[in-house]
C-alpha cells in the first residue's frame, strides 16, 4: 500500500503511529487579519473548519504586535510525542518548528534569509513597501 501524502508536507519518517496525521495550520479570524490554529489532522481530511481535528497544539498570529513581534505558541510535550510517532508536517508548519528548534530548518528557511539579506544590500530587489531603520 503506498504511503499517503499531503502535497507540500514534510515527512520525517516513513512509518510510526501517526504516520496517517499531518500538522498544518487551520486558518481563523478575518481574510485580512489572520490567525492559525496548528492542529493535528488526517492526511486524508481537507482544509475544513466543520471536520474537528484530533488536536490542537498551538497557535500563530502572524500580524505583528506593537513591539514588532509574531506570537507563537506551542504545546512542545505533545508536539515532540506526534514528531517521535512519525507525523508529517505541511511546508509552513516545517519552517515553524524549524525556527523553533523542534525540527531541522527547513531549506525555504533559508532561500527567505538570503532573499531578505539580497533586498537590504541592493535597492532594485527590495519592495515598495519596506521600509527600513535609518533610510528616508
Amino acid at each position: 500500500m503506498p504511503l499517503m501524502s499531503v502535497p507540500g508536507a514534510v515527512q520525517l519518517a516513513k512509518s510510526g503511529r501517526f504516520s496517517h496525521l499531518v500538522v498544518r495550520f487551520q486558518q481563523w479570524g478575518c481574510q485580512n487579519r489572520p490567525f492559525y490554529h496548528i492542529v493535528v489532522d488526517k492526511t486524508t481530511h481537507p482544509n475544513r473548519r466543520q471536520i474537528d481535528p484530533v488536536e490542537q497544539v498551538g497557535t500563530y498570529d502572524p500580524s505583528t504586535n506593537s513591539h514588532n513581534e509574531k506570537l507563537v505558541s506551542l504545546n512542545l510535550e505533545r508536539l515532540q510525542v506526534y514528531l517521535a510517532g512519525g507525523v508529517q508536517l505541511s511546508r509552513p508548519v516545517a519552517q515553524l518548528m524549524g525556527l523553533a528548534g523542534l525540527t531541522p530548518q527547513h531549506p525555504d528557511t533559508y532561500v527567505t534569509a538570503w532573499r531578505n539579506r539580497e533586498a537590504v544590500q541592493n535597492s532594485e530587489l527590495r519592495r515598495d513597501n519596506v521600509v527600513l531603520r535609518g533610510e528616508n
